[in-house]
């Protein structure tokens, strides 16, 4: 398969031929068709799998049988949906639940219970993100922010924090270290190192280049944004030659992505993530990139208490719009099997955060 034919039909990262060479990479089987590609994991301990279909299109009667057909074949207790599909969308009639009823689907409260699908208890992506217009000048999005946000900014500047784009295995080396560090103080499970290496080694723009230049009759200078390619750039800021924040950002189609990001604990008072969205946000503008999809954020009304409330008010004050999707459900193919996952699943959580 073509992977610039196959990106072609699909709008996300996680969807990208990229992508699915990298999560192979992982050993995890990937499974592809014309138009979107899943992903099969094992439970361990079991001949059992599930399988995850992230950001595809929005379901028919004939995604949902093909997916049943694949689920039986790979031994899948249940495939988990989470379309790149927003809640209200002017693409699909008034809203995805419309286009929905027009095909003869009855759903009882947003479940789609007569097609096997149902709210997902764990989904993997946030029902949520910040999306920010980058056709809009720099004067423009500097007024849509919040005035503490552009005071952050200029504290930054002033305390001489730098940001620059730097692709070197020194400065991935760096991003580990401050993954680890990152974790551990705000408590949160993560990607393994190796997880990143291998994401780093398939979609990182040096690696990229180096085998575009291995090959007759291509220029690698494209790469700087090929839009039907997904590509990964590191952004770091340095303070006194240390750095404090390191970012990785997905290019693809016509946006530019958050997925990752890590933080130094240390001169805090110099708002160096302040400034790095804000550079994040320039240097998606000079790829010539639509939008900013910042990759997750909390509901319409966040819970201060919540552990994420932090993260999701930072985001909030560069003026992004908030986007809600469609959420995430579950294809089940076996049912007994599924409520089974179900239980020990919430065991499974529920130690997670006693430890």
């Amino acid at each position: 398969m073509n992977p610039k034919d196959f990106n072609k039909h699909v709008n996300h990262p996680l969807q990208s031929f990229e992508w699915g060479q990298f999560r192979e990479k992982t050993g995890i089987k990937v499974i592809r068709n014309d138009n979107f590609q899943l992903t099969i994991h094992k439970i361990p301990r079991t001949p059992w799998n599930i399988g995850y279909l992230p950001k595809g299109n929005l379901p028919d009667e004939k995604l949902i049988e093909e997916l049943k057909n694949i689920g039986k074949e790979n031994k899948c207790i249940f495939i988990q949906l989470e379309p790149n599909v927003p809640a209200l969308t002017s693409e699909v009639a008034d809203s995805p639940r419309e286009a929905l009823a027009k095909r003869g689907w009855t759903p009882r409260r947003w479940t789609l219970e007569n097609l096997g699908l149902r709210h997902s208890f764990h989904p993997l992506f946030t029902k949520y993100t910040f999306v920010l217009d980058l056709t809009k000048s720099e004067d423009e999005l500097l007024k849509g922010m919040h005035p503490k946000t552009r005071y952050n900014i200029k504290v930054a500047q002033k305390h001489g924090v730098k940001v620059l784009e730097d692709n070197s295995d020194k400065a991935f080396e760096t991003y580990l270290k401050l993954t680890s560090e990152t974790t551990k103080r705000q408590k949160f499970y993560a990607h393994t190192q190796n997880y990143h290496k291998l994401m780093w080694q398939e979609l990182g723009i040096k690696n990229q280049e180096l085998r575009i230049k291995n090959k007759k009759n291509h220029d690698s200078k494209f790469l700087l944004h090929d839009s039907n390619r997904l590509t990964a750039h590191l952004l770091l800021a340095k303070y006194k030659n240390e750095v404090l924040v390191d970012w990785v950002l997905f290019t693809f189609k016509d946006t530019l992505y958050y997925p990752y990001g890590a933080s130094s604990d240390q001169h805090r008072e110099t708002m160096a993530s302040n400034l790095i969205m804000w550079e994040a946000i320039k240097f998606g503008k000079k790829l010539g990139l639509k939008k900013f999809d910042m990759w997750g954020a909390l509901g319409p009304n966040p819970d201060p208490k919540d552990p994420w409330y932090g993260f999701h008010r930072f985001k909030q004050g560069y003026g992004a719009e908030l986007v809600e999707f469609i959420g995430s459900y579950d294809l089940i193919i076996n049912p007994i099997l599924y409520k089974m996952y179900k239980a020990g699943d919430k065991l499974r959580w529920f130690l997670l955060r006693l430890k």
